[in-house]
This record gives structure tokens, sequence and C-alpha cells, in this order.
């Protein structure tokens, strides 16, 4: 687990980055809707598994798959026959010889490749009872490193689609579903047609969240700005129909009259209505703002989804999962109030991976539940300090929405007694250096710093050096540990020298003076009183120090 390195504006990307390095993250160029929009679906397919497919040649062979009932690892072990393994002598052939590759590169020690790979495997196995044309490998990037750099894998894992050859970034979800959807829009296959109340009511059981869009006619505007927003999501299955009925199906509020479009997803809000004019941008928004449940459980596989949400406003519960069952209604209840305006996220604190690095952030470690806040616009963070309440959850969170709360920074507790060189936390900061008649010098370090013992003991000395000068206050502060808003440092060990008349304009010293560099610094800066014994310009330079 990594250290936190704090400053005074946290950014949430920096978090994304060190968390989740390993997933390659961009842009991918859409592709157009399919060539016959007229096929209708047909769901028989694998026990659990997303199975649809749009080629009525592929229906006998699909109705006797679906009707095979498999074990999990049978499923595991016959869907990873499906995804082809690469090496240094046959990649390059199979990615220049198929239309559509999507490739997984791993290594073997991945943990995350190992939790990747199954979800692949199922995606792939899915895909070819669909007859999709696209053709799922993997390449042990460690074994076959010549292989791994002419592909451009960089990182584990990887996930690479490639196009008669060119290599576009993987940017969809990371369960099997979620490789389905992303894979079938990409191979131009973005929005499924439903006909039938039977084919909905069996795709119905297959999903839990999807967007259905009901038009009279497959045809105009609203119906051309469907099918771009349905081209330019990554995660969101979408379907269409011209059925009431089938409609009615999938959501029940559906409108027979004018253009209608819903998404439907799982949790207790699981019907949203798309209210707006039929243009891509606002469709994208919609389920944008509307694609989480009320609130989420944080997963290795959905946070880079949630950090990247457009609602930037997030609160985070930190609980053990006994506790946050209990807290479930009420979180609920307080959700509901801010829809499209907060995002709740609950983190299992169990879950060292992904709720250690954001409690790190604060400095805390509870077996109580936590609720912080960040906010994403402007980097700042926040810490519900009170107990848990609907009321005081609520609170906190209007606070949150109009600016009347007061960022968060984390802080030791005030030290008992005083060194030679004064211990600074974040709660005395102000007191210490910034409201002090004297002048500072203060150390800035970190434990994890190669440079800063080396640094504490020229300031030990510096310290006796100049022992009974009032004039002056040597500090130190543990940057790992306490925040300030006037302490912005990102570089350790830092010195900074604060004159006693001008505190809000610290004068920063070199990287690594010496200590004679330091003595002249202090005697050219400070008032030296020589009745005290202190050394004096010109003794400065006779000194062994």
């Amino acid at each position: 687990m990594f250290s936190a390195r704090p400053t005074s504006r946290f950014t949430i990307s920096t978090l994304i980055l060190l968390l989740f390095i390993s997933f390659s993250l961009s842009a991918i160029a859409s592709v157009p809707h399919r060539d016959d929009p007229d096929e209708d679906v047909d769901l028989e397919g694998l026990e659990e598994l997303l199975a649809i497919d749009d080629s009525e040649e592929d229906e006998n062979q699909k109705g006797q798959a679906g009707q095979e009932k498999l074990s999990g690892p049978e499923v595991l072990r016959r869907a990873q026959r499906v995804v082809l393994e690469l090496s240094n002598e046959n990649a390059k052939r199979i990615i220049d010889g198929n239309e559509y590759v999507l490739l997984l590169g791993y290594a073997p020690w991945c943990h995350r490749s190992a939790e990747m790979m199954p979800q692949f495997a199922e995606a792939a196995m899915a895909l070819k009872e669909m007859g999709s044309p696209l053709l799922l490998a993997k390449l042990d990037a460690e074994r076959h490193a010549k292989a791994a750099s002419l592909l451009g894998i960089k990182g584990f894992p990887t996930l690479l689609l490639f196009v008669n050859g060119s290599s576009h970034p993987y940017t969809g979800g990371f369960t099997g579903e979620e490789i389905v959807i992303w894979a079938r829009k990409r191979t131009g296959v973005p929005i499924i047609r439903l006909s039938s109340v039977t084919v909905a009511e069996e795709f119905l059981k297959k999903h839990q969240m999807f967007a259905v869009g009901l038009f009279e006619n497959f045809e105009g505007h609203d119906y051309e700005e469907f099918v771009k927003a349905a081209t330019a999501d990554n995660e969101i299955q979408f379907v269409e129909t011209n059925n009431i009925d089938v409609a009615v199906v999938l959501f029940p509020d559906a409108r027979p009259k004018n253009n209608f479009l819903g998404l439907v997803k799982s949790g207790p809000e699981r019907y949203e209505t798309f209210e707006d004019s039929f243009e891509e941008g606002k469709i994208l928004q919609f389920l944008d703002y509307n694609k989480f449940p009320l609130v989420t459980v944080l997963t290795e596989f959905n946070s880079i989804r949630v950090h990247s949400s457009p609602i930037k406003v997030q609160v985070y519960i930190f609980a053990e999962a006994v506790d946050f069952n209990k807290l479930l209604p009420l979180l609920q209840n307080v959700a509901r109030k801010f829809k499209s305006k907060i995002l709740f996220v609950y983190a299992d604190t169990a879950d060292d991976n992904l709720a250690k690095p954001f409690l790190t952030l604060f400095g805390l470690e509870s077996e109580e539940p936590i609720v912080a806040a960040f906010d994403n616009e402007n980097g700042s963070k926040y810490l519900l300090e009170s107990d848990l309440t609907a009321n005081s959850l609520e609170e906190f969170c209007h606070g949150l929405l109009h600016g009347t709360l007061s960022p968060y920074y984390k802080s030791e507790p005030i030290p008992d007694t005083k060194g030679i060189v004064h211990a600074v936390v974040g709660k005395t900061f102000d007191t210490l250096v910034l409201n002090s008649d004297k002048n500072v010098l203060l150390e800035v370090y970190t434990p994890w710093c190669i440079n800063c013992e080396a640094v504490s003991k020229q300031i030990e000395q510096l310290a006796k050096h100049f022992e009974g000068l009032d004039s002056i206050i040597f500090a130190r502060i543990d940057a790992s540990l306490n925040e300030h808003p006037k302490l912005q440092i990102n570089d350790y060990p830092s010195l900074l020298f604060y004159p006693s008349g001008d505190k809000l304009n610290p004068i920063k010293l070199s990287k690594k003076p010496s200590l004679k560099e330091l003595v002249m610094f202090i005697n050219a800066n400070v008032k030296i009183e020589e009745d005290r014994g202190i050394s004096t310009p010109d003794q400065t330079t006779k000194d062994e120090l």
C-alpha cells in the first residue's frame, strides 16, 4: 500500500492514477449503427451469461447452448478455451489477420490480471455464442515481452481493441457483461431491437441496467440522436422497440405517445424517465447523472467510473459490511434528497485496496463508520465530525452544496512536550508559525523521504548553535500526517523561513544547504543579540561546526 503524499489541495485524479494505473483508459472512436436494424433478438443462451445475437443463422445453435446446464467451474473452463493465447511467434499474424481482436495483456503474478481473467473469459464465451466477429485473445506480457512491446502493452492488465491491426484503448467496464456490451458497440451493434413480450421478458432477466427507447418509427431526428448516444456511450446497453407492450415490460411507466426514453437500473430508484429534448449530449448527460444507485458500493471494477462521474461532490461512507447494512436505509433516504447533485459511495473498510487510500488522505483509522466527502471540482475534502444521523448527514450535504463547510485538513494530536526543535502539527501551524511574532525556520519532511534524516540532523545542530536566541524558532512538521491550507509543499525535505514581519511570504531555502550556509543565512536574516553569546556574522566563518 502506498503512502499518500499530501498537499493542501487534494486531487482525486492522483489517487485514481495510483490505485488503477494498470488499467488503460482513454477515448476510442465510435463505430456506426448496425446495418440491418430490423433484425430481432432471440435471448436463448448461456445460463447466467449475456447471450444476445442478431444473426438468425445461429438460433438453433444458441438454443441448444441455452439448454445446457453448466456449473460455474465448467462454464469458466469452457470460456477460457475460447480465449486465444498469443505468443511472440503468432501475435502479429493473429492481430493483422482478423478484423476485430480484443486483447488482454496480463502478467501471471498480477493480482488484478487474475481478477480480470475470468471476466474476460466469460465475455469471450458469451460473444462466441452470439456469433460476434470479435476474437478475444490474451498475452502473457512478461513471458512474451517482444510481442507485448510491439502491441503497446505497458501495464497489467491492459485491454486493447485492434481494428484491422490498428490499436484502440479499451474504455468500458470490467465485468463480463460490461465487456460484452462495450465489444458489441465497438463492432457495430450499439442497440438491441426487441419486438416481442417473450423476448423482452428474457432480456429483463439477464440485465440489471439498460436504456430503453420507444419509437413509432425507427427514423427521424429523435431516433438518430438516440443511435448516436447509444454508439458514444461505453457501458450501458441500449434497447429499442416500437411495441408499447414490449416497452411496458421493460419500463412500466413507458408512454405510448411521442418518443420515449427511460433508464432501468438496480436499487430502489429503479426507473428514471428522460424528460429533455432528444439530443446526443443531453441523453448522455442524463445517463451519467442517473446510472448509479442511491448508494453505490465501491469495487475495483466500478471505481474508475465512480471517480470520473460528472457528479463532482461525492460522499463516502467507510464502514464494515454489517454496519453498512444497518445504515443503508438511512443513507438511501438522505441520498434520495440529493439525487444528481451528490454521489453517495460506500467503501468496505475490510478492503484495504479500496478504503485505506482514502482514509490515509484523512489520517484516520476507526472501527466506527466514517463519513467523508470530496469536491472534485476544487480538490477539497470534508469530514462529518459529529455522530452519523439522518439530520447530521443531511446538514452535512447541504453545507457541501452551499459552500458553508470548512475543508478538512488532517493533523496529529498536539504534542505534550517541546524539544529544541518544536514539533508542529496541523492544529498548531497557525499558532506556532503564522501567528508567532518570531522568525520561524520550518523543516517539512515525511518518513519515506530519503534525504530528510540528514536535513533533520542539520536542523538539530542549528537549533543547538542558536540556542538562547529568542527571536527565532526552529520547527519541523511531518507532511504525511499533517496538512494546512497555507502549506503547499510537494517535495521533501523543504526548508521554509518565515520572517517575523512577513509570514505570508516564506523564503524557501536551497534543496541541500550546508550547515555553514544555514548559519550564515540566519545571521543575515535574524537580529543577533551579541550579549546572549550568539555568533555574529564575522564569528560564524571561524566556528567549527
